[in-house]
C-alpha cells in the first residue's frame, strides 16, 4: 500500500512538472512582440505620468516596445472593460488606478469584476491628493481659511474631478463629510482636462494628485491648501498635512498599478513583477517618481490584491454615506 501511494505521488508531481513546463518555456521566450498597456484615461492625467516612464524603462529591459493605449471615459471603467476582454497571453497589461476600486460602488451594471477579471500584478505608483485652488477664484490660501470660506458660502464653489466615481471625486466628498461643507462637484473625462480648466479659470478648485499639481504648484499657477497624506510630500515640502491643520483622518492617496487579464499564465506574471521592481529601482525612475510625489510601492502580487479588496470595502462606505452619484 505504501509503494502504491508513493507512485501515485510521484506521478502527480511528473504530470505537474509536465504541465508546467510549455508555460515555463513560454514564460522564458515572452515577450517576442510588443506589449501594450491600457490606460483607461485620457492622456496627460497622472496615469499617464507613471505609465508612460515605466512603459519607456520596460522597453529597454525587455527589448520589445511596450505602447500606452489611453481609452478613457466613465471613469476609468471602459478601458477596464476592453482591458477586461482582452487576450491573456501576456502581450495587453491594465494600468489601473484606485479609481477602479470605487467604480464597484457607484457602477451598477459593469461587465466586468475587478477582483475576478485580473490579476493583480503591482501597484507602481502612491500619490497623495493634495487640494488646489486656483488662486484667481479662491482666496483662501491655507487649510483653516479654506474651511472656513467653504462653510460661509456652501454651493458657491465647485471642485474639478477625473471623473464621477473616480479618486478625486471621492476625496472631495470625503472632504465635505468630514467638515460638513458643501462644494460642487464638476467631472471631467480625465485628470489632464480637469486641470486644464482649473488653469484656465474655468473651475474653482480641484482634490488632485500630486503627479499632475505638483509642476503647477512648483511654477506658482496654483496654491496647494494642504496634502491628504500622513506627512508632506518632498515634491512639495512647504504645504503641510491636513493632520496639521486639524483634520487628522483626512487620508487620500491616488495609487497606480498593474494588472493582467484573468488566466494570463503565472510564469509571465511572475516576470513581469521582476521586471516592474526592476526598473521601479533604477535611479532614472526613482527620481521621475520623487518629482511626482510618489515613493517607490513595494506592493506586489497577492499582497496588492489585499490592499484593492481593503480599498474596495472603504469607497463602497464613502459612497453610500456621502449619497455620491453618477452626476
Amino acid at each position: 500500500m505504501t509503494k502504491q501511494v508513493n507512485l501515485n505521488g510521484l506521478l502527480k508531481k511528473v504530470l505537474v512538472i509536465l504541465c508546467a513546463s510549455p508555460l515555463i518555456a513560454f514564460a522564458q521566450e515572452w515577450p517576442t512582440k510588443s506589449i501594450t498597456f491600457l490606460n483607461p484615461f485620457p492622456a496627460g492625467g497622472g496615469t499617464d505620468a507613471f505609465a508612460r516612464p515605466l512603459a519607456a524603462q520596460l522597453t529597454e529591459q525587455l527589448g520589445k516596445q511596450v505602447l500606452i493605449d489611453n481609452r478613457g471615459g466613465a471613469g476609468g471603467t471602459v478601458g477596464a472593460s476592453v482591458a477586461a476582454k482582452a487576450a491573456p497571453d501576456g502581450y495587453t497589461w491594465f494600468v489601473g488606478a484606485s479609481h477602479h476600486t470605487i467604480a464597484p460602488a457607484m457602477y451598477k451594471n459593469l461587465d466586468y469584476d475587478l477582483e475576478k477579471s485580473f490579476i493583480p500584478v503591482a501597484m507602481i505608483a502612491n500619490v497623495p491628493q493634495v487640494l488646489v485652488v486656483n488662486p484667481s477664484r479662491v482666496s483662501a490660501r491655507n487649510a483653516k481659511e479654506f474651511e472656513q470660506l467653504m462653510k460661509k458660502n456652501p454651493g458657491k464653489y465647485n471642485y474639478a474631478s477625473a471623473g464621477s466615481g473616480t479618486v478625486h471625486h471621492l476625496a472631495g466628498e470625503l472632504y465635505k463629510i468630514q467638515t460638513g461643507t458643501f462644494i460642487t462637484h464638476i467631472p471631467y473625462r480625465g485628470a489632464g482636462p480637469a486641470m486644464n480648466d482649473l488653469l484656465a479659470g474655468q473651475i474653482d478648485l480641484e482634490f488632485d494628485g500630486l503627479a499632475t499639481s505638483a509642476p503647477q504648484i512648483n511654477a506658482g499657477k496654483l496654491v496647494a491648501i494642504a496634502v491628504a497624506s500622513n506627512k508632506r510630500s518632498s515634491a512639495i515640502p512647504n504645504v503641510p498635512t491636513f493632520q496639521e491643520a486639524g483634520l487628522p483622518d483626512y487620508l487620500v492617496s491616488t495609487w497606480y498599478s498593474l494588472f493582467a487579464p484573468a488566466g494570463t499564465p503565472k510564469p509571465i506574471v511572475d516576470k513581469m513583477i521582476v521586471e516592474v521592481q526592476k526598473a521601479l529601482n533604477t535611479p532614472k525612475m526613482k527620481s521621475i517618481w520623487e518629482k511626482n510625489g510618489s515613493d517607490i510601492p513595494n506592493l506586489t502580487g497577492d499582497a496588492f490584491g489585499k490592499q484593492v479588496n481593503a480599498d474596495i470595502a472603504r469607497w463602497s462606505a464613502v459612497v453610500k454615506k456621502s449619497g455620491a452619484t453618477l452626476d
